[in-house]
């Protein structure tokens, strides 16, 4: 999961408090149901982007894409470092919960292994060779323009961790969202950590048709925690 955001903005982030773990590229394209011919000309933001690989991958096949998390703030060599160490005790718990997930995508917990140090690896490399891709942010203010990108991606924080952020973050945190989206926002999945649709969700979904934009819950072709296989994917008029 990417590096959970703090509101205080003030609050030295501690790099042990950091779960450094991303997703690939091929999770990406099938959570958020992308086509990529169809970003080609875009530019894309991935927020919060974690020790994710769709930066790397994509940038290499011609796409815009810059990243921003509150971790970006280590080097990489540190984050490389912690996210080792994340991916190992992640899957030494996955060991004791796997009934609770579907194995499809992945095969099984070696599979799973293999693409979590995959996306740590590319988005570790990449961040080498073009920091200024990876941009330190900490949500809910980001350091860009207003409609700076074509489409923003957000993945695995909203929603996710709906007991230790409240309403009011998730409000102010969809304006930011969609403050530097131009044409759309997509955000997965609409679960929490337990597997249930949290409330914010339906908060979330008001506010955003109250700020005039179009909004569906689209089912993806990615589901790994059960029921977590739906997309948030809000329009601009």
């Amino acid at each position: 999961m990417p590096g959970i955001e703090q509101s205080d903005r003030a609050m030295k982030l501690d790099l042990e408090r950091i779960v450094f773990i991303g997703r690939t590229y091929d999770e990406y394209i099938s959570m958020f149901d992308l086509n990529i011919e169809d970003l080609q000309g875009k530019r894309i933001l991935d927020c919060p982007s974690g020790a994710c690989s769709f930066t790397a991958a994509a940038v290499r096949q011609g796409i815009d894409v810059m990243a921003c998390d509150i971790a970006y703030e280590y080097a990489a060599d540190d984050l490389q470092r912690k996210g080792i160490q994340d991916v190992a005790h992640a899957m030494e718990q996955m060991a004791h919960a796997a009934e609770q997930y579907e194995w499809g995508f992945f095969g099984d917990i070696d599979g799973l292994r293999a693409h979590r140090l995959q996306a740590l690896r590319d988005c570790s490399v990449h961040r080498r060779e073009e920091p200024h891709r990876y941009v330190h942010a900490t949500l809910p203010s980001l350091p860009f323009e207003d409609g700076e990108f074509d489409v923003v991606l957000s993945a695995h924080f909203l929603f996710m961790y709906g007991d230790r952020l409240d309403e009011a973050f998730h409000r102010n945190t969809l304006v930011e969202l969609l403050r530097v989206a131009k044409e759309e926002v997509r955000i997965f999945p609409l679960i929490d950590l337990a597997g249930k649709r949290p409330p914010q969700v339906d908060i979330v979904i008001e506010q955003t048709k109250n700020l005039g934009c179009e909004v569906q819950e689209r089912t993806v072709p990615y589901e790994f925690m059960r029921g977590g296989n739906t997309m948030l994917y809000i329009k601009k008029k």
